[in-house]
């Protein structure tokens, strides 16, 4: 039987199950976090000092989330759109949500950061609960296809197009901005959400909402970049409002710098990924969601991780293995595709598996990955021939909800972030920097330039 250390609060329950990191094991990594002043590295992420090194800027998605977002609510769900209380007011949110009434369709163009987090948001707690005015359709680019595919099943008198882009460079976004530009023939249907208005500008926007150049793509989730989600899907008479997914995330936040129950909980999370990756030759981690609305939290988890951790190490840092392969999907799909490897297969591997215990009498989703979870880390002999036998050589981390609703989510997802957070000061690199991304982009723009 595996050694299992647990953690609960009221957003969830997390038990990790695994045979060889041990409290020791934890202890020791505790004294090298102690060493990097990885307390002080905590407050100077929370309190917005300069974090990103390499780019010399703080950090500023825990400042958002604890501003409550960028909105409040719907004071009149026909009509009126109402600005956040800590005065953030934009006024070209608000023109383009009188715009967005008479349409039928929202067409987000975007990638990275941009399509995660307003996805996951919209498919999680946006779901046609209430608010049923508008289908959504997310554009990644950059195969023109795709977004044929899309547009040629709606009406551009009754579709409305979100262009999200940090550095309105992208040029995925940009390709199919100038493609549905001409598609649709208007360009006041169109609003822009970036951190550089200047590139914005040379596309005549009447619409153009701004954040700081200090939120990550991967952490802008909790920016204007999530405005589709947060003014079109999830309904603001309902506790799956965009507010309460921030204020999830805020108290995350608080935890991180007052409560040692959920330090340690998400110090066991940094120490044991660092540990299995550096010394037991687990490279790879499977994310496995058991609920379908969270069907795409893996991917977000996936970005999260692999743009952050996916770095060299820190030039005087004891671990030479940074970030671990990320990869996983819908549990009870994934069961049916590649569990094979995971139960018998030769590789070193770790798991995350995500439940809502809401479904445990409704359904099979969670009585599957209760059952996964023990059979990833325990293995399984009887009732099995020799050749069936399980392997049970997988440390699982095991996320346990009594329902999801957003201030559950905004937790989780910024708990996760701590997790890359605490990892990336023990690594010693910089987890805000995507240098290996930018890489693509130049030498991309080189090649069609040579080309041409």
């Amino acid at each position: 039987m595996p050694e299992i250390f647990t953690y609960e609060n009221y957003m969830l329950r997390y038990e990790f199950r695994n045979n060889e990191f041990s409290k020791d094991l934890y202890k020791e990594f505790d004294h090298k976090a102690t060493k990097l002043g990885l307390n002080s590295k905590i407050d100077d992420l929370l309190s917005g000092k300069v974090v990103n090194l390499t780019e010399n800027q703080a950090a500023f998605h825990p400042k958002y989330r604890n501003n409550k977002g960028f909105i409040n609510e719907f004071i009149n769900s026909d009509t009126d759109f109402a600005p956040d209380r800590e005065g953030l007011k934009d006024e070209a949110l608000n023109n383009f949500a009188d715009e967005a009434l008479s349409a039928e369709n929202i067409v987000s163009l975007g990638i990275g950061g941009s399509y995660e987090g307003p996805k996951l948001l919209i498919e999680s707690l946006g779901h046609d609960e209430v608010l049923s005015d508008w289908k959504h359709y997310f554009i990644t680019g950059s195969d023109r296809i795709e977004l044929d595919e899309i547009l040629k099943k709606l009406d551009p008198r009754k579709t409305v197009f979100i262009v999200s882009s940090k550095s309105f460079t992208t040029s995925e976004t940009i390709e199919s901005l100038k493609d549905a530009i001409h598609w649709s023939g208007d360009i006041n249907r169109f609003i822009a959400i970036t951190a550089n208005k200047k590139e914005a500008q040379k596309f005549n926007f009447k619409h153009i909402a701004e954040f700081d150049n200090e939120i990550g793509g991967r952490y802008s989730i909790w920016s204007r970049i999530s405005y589709a989600a947060a003014c079109f899907a999830m309904p603001a008479n309902h506790e799956n409002t965009f507010d309460n997914f921030c204020f999830g995330g805020s108290i995350a936040d608080s935890y991180l710098s007052n409560d040692e129950d959920y330090q340690k909980f998400v110090k066991m999370l940094a120490f044991s990924d660092i540990w299995f990756h550096n010394f037991k030759e687990k490279n790879t981690r499977a994310i496995l969601c058991y609920d379908w609305k969270l069907r795409s939290l893996p991917n977000y988890f996936q970005q999260l991780e692999m743009e952050s951790l996916g770095k060299r190490p820190g030039k005087n840092s004891e671990f030479k293995k940074t970030g671990q392969i990320i990869f996983g999907g819908y549990g009870p799909r994934a069961q049916h595709s590649y569990f094979q490897l995971l139960h018998q297969g030769t590789q070193n591997i770790c798991a995350d598996i995500i439940l809502n215990k809401e479904n445990e009498y409704n359904g099979l989703a969670y009585s599957q990955g209760i059952t996964q979870a023990r059979l990833l880390s325990e293995g399984a002999k009887t009732l099995l021939k020799d050749e069936e036998a399980i392997n049970g050589n997988v440390p699982v981390n095991l996320f346990i909800f009594d329902g999801i609703d957003a201030k559950k989510l905004g937790f989780l997802i910024a708990t996760w972030e701590h997790r890359v957070f605490i990892t990336s000061v023990m690594l010693q690199i910089n987890p805000f920097d995507q240098f290996g991304v930018n890489a693509g982009k130049i030498y991309t723009k080189k090649y069609r330039t040579e080309k041409d």
